[in-house]
């Protein structure tokens, strides 16, 4: 992809839409869309477990190509901030930086879990989950599209246990681990594994004020587990930047 930028006096003449590039490797599935607008002009998802890194940039430029898009077509970057895996999100939010800096073009973040939670539509509480391994979870919760409490990472039956008086429930996303947890619990419940979409992430993003793109980071919203391991190991050592210090 060549990184070339149109004079801004045309830019202004003559678009009269936004161009949105979103794309989601927060999770196993990865997913790229183009958009206009709210229209959709193009969107791919992966959901196999391989590098996302192998195929992030060859699925944005086939789909630039597909819908007749150079660079210098875009308006804005929007990509998954996270929660999800700590690879994926570096290596999308490397990516982002890099396309928004060199196109001067605004870098958006949007929450992992709130695209999930909008690729449904369902009444009462929507709960969107990504595994984090070890019945651990990134979960989220949202009412009629909006968030009614910060995401977070928490143990699966401690999430469980705040759900006790809310219904209807709606849980979404990676299922896979806890489909049978859910059962006992809520079985009242509707459980929809559904994957991420660049394009409802896209909708969202286009709405959102812009992030300066040198200090954007992922939100991880949990260490690392050799972080957690390093300052086990010396609690009450060192009180400083654990990356610094490694």
């Amino acid at each position: 992809m060549e990184f070339g930028v149109k004079d801004s006096s045309l830019v202004t003449k003559e678009r009269k839409t936004m161009n949105i590039l979103a794309f989601d490797t927060s999770s196993t599935a990865l997913s790229v869309a183009v958009l206009s607008e709210d229209q959709l002009l193009a969107e791919t998802t992966i959901n196999i477990k391989k590098s996302h890194s192998v195929n992030l940039m060859p699925t944005i430029n086939f789909l630039m190509a597909s819908v007749g898009f150079l660079p210098s077509d875009l308006d804005r970057i929007v990509v998954a901030e996270g929660p999800g895996s700590y690879t994926g999100l570096r290596m999308a939010v490397a990516t982002a930086k890099t396309l928004a800096y060199a196109l001067k073009i605004d870098l958006v973040g949007v929450s992992s879990l709130a695209t999930l939670a909008l690729s449904v539509q369902s009444s009462g509480l929507v709960i969107p989950l990504i595994d984090a391994r070890r019945n651990n979870v990134y979960v989220g919760f949202y009412e009629n599209g909006k968030a009614i409490a910060g995401d977070r990472h928490a143990h699966f039956e401690t999430v469980l246990s705040q759900l006790e008086n809310h219904h209807p429930l709606t849980f979404v996303g990676e299922l896979a681990h806890f489909s049978d947890q859910i059962e006992g619990k809520f079985p009242e419940a509707k459980q929809m594994s559904v994957l991420p979409s660049a394009y409802e992430m896209g909708k969202l993003g286009q709405h959102l004020p812009p992030v300066e793109v040198h200090s954007f980071v992922p939100s991880y919203l949990k260490k690392v587990e050799a972080e957690e391991n390093w300052l086990k190991n010396h609690e009450g050592s060192y009180t400083g930047d654990y990356i610094k210090r490694v």
